[in-house]
């Protein structure tokens, strides 16, 4: 199974950027709305499975549940959707690429950080509540408890959790990215994201389904859930931003630079 580099991936990784950058608002905001609604899926999925499985089996049921998390990512890459804590990687790559612009990226992230939560309550609300499925017995419980978990971590807490969140998250997307073929991207997403989610970090699109839901049921409010988002979306940012975009952009910028200098004499000669 054949993959790309990591410097070819770097390369990949500021052409996905830029062309985001560009995307038509209405185009992000529809495709925003699928990658929060897909997210919200997987969890849901998570829920789904592990609510009825035995104490006795501890930790080795978030591993399953876990296992089945991914297909919201999968749903994302293979599909069609935008995911605000992907784009954390690819716009600021971008950026330092000189492919895109600050106010580019600002303005990306505000408008999947609008359509990503409206996915995921679409998804807590209609799926969730209306149709029961976070409402009743183990599974209520067990979405109680884990927006519980969320909601009870201090800032600092929040807040490096969701930086080592992203960091996977985005590595499942830079893998993702290196792969031509379906199945490869597959099996790039599945690993960094079922590892995540078995941790118990806070990833920010993830949080905007599980705690709604938990909110819909009549547990906690909606002051709860801001004191929580803050944290998570800057943790999130770091890690995809920084942990990720950054440091590979670093490590291949020269090589990088190199070939975008050579692009003027193609032209010339032509």
């Amino acid at each position: 199974m054949a993959f790309h580099s990591s410097k070819r991936i770097v390369e990949l990784a500021v052409e996905a950027g830029a062309k985001k950058a560009s995307m038509r608002p209405g185009h992000a905001l529809l495709l925003g709305f699928l990658g929060g609604a897909f997210i919200a899926f997987g969890f849901l999925l998570d829920i789904r499975v592990t609510a009825n499985l035995p104490e006795e089996w501890g930790s080795f049921s978030s591993l399953i549940g876990a296992a089945v998390f991914p297909i919201g990512l999968i749903l994302i890459v293979m599909a069609g959707g935008e995911l605000l804590t992907g784009n954390m990687m690819a716009l600021p790559i971008a950026v330092l690429a000189k492919r895109a612009t600050i106010g580019q990226l600002v303005k990306n992230w505000l408008l999947l950080l609008i359509s990503n939560f409206i996915g995921a309550i679409f998804v807590a609300y209609f799926f969730g509540h209306i149709v029961g499925l976070t409402e009743t017995g183990p599974f209520l419980n067990k979405t109680v408890s884990i927006a519980e978990d969320k909601i009870d971590q201090s800032f600092i807490q929040s807040f490096i959790s969701a930086v080592g969140c992203n960091w996977l998250v985005c590595l499942a997307v830079w893998m993702a990215y290196g792969s031509n073929d379906m199945v490869g991207k597959m099996f790039a997403i599945w690993f960094p994201i079922m590892g995540f989610v078995a941790i118990g970090f806070q990833q920010v699109v993830a949080n905007m389904f599980v705690i709604p839901a938990a909110i819909f049921s009549g547990h906690f409010t909606w002051g709860n859930y801001f004191i929580n988002f803050v944290p998570v979306v800057m943790g999130n940012a770091i890690g995809g931003g920084v942990f990720v975009g950054f440091i590979y952009w670093i490590i291949h910028k020269e090589s990088f630079q190199t070939l975008a200098i050579a692009k003027p004499s193609i032209k010339k000669v032509s």
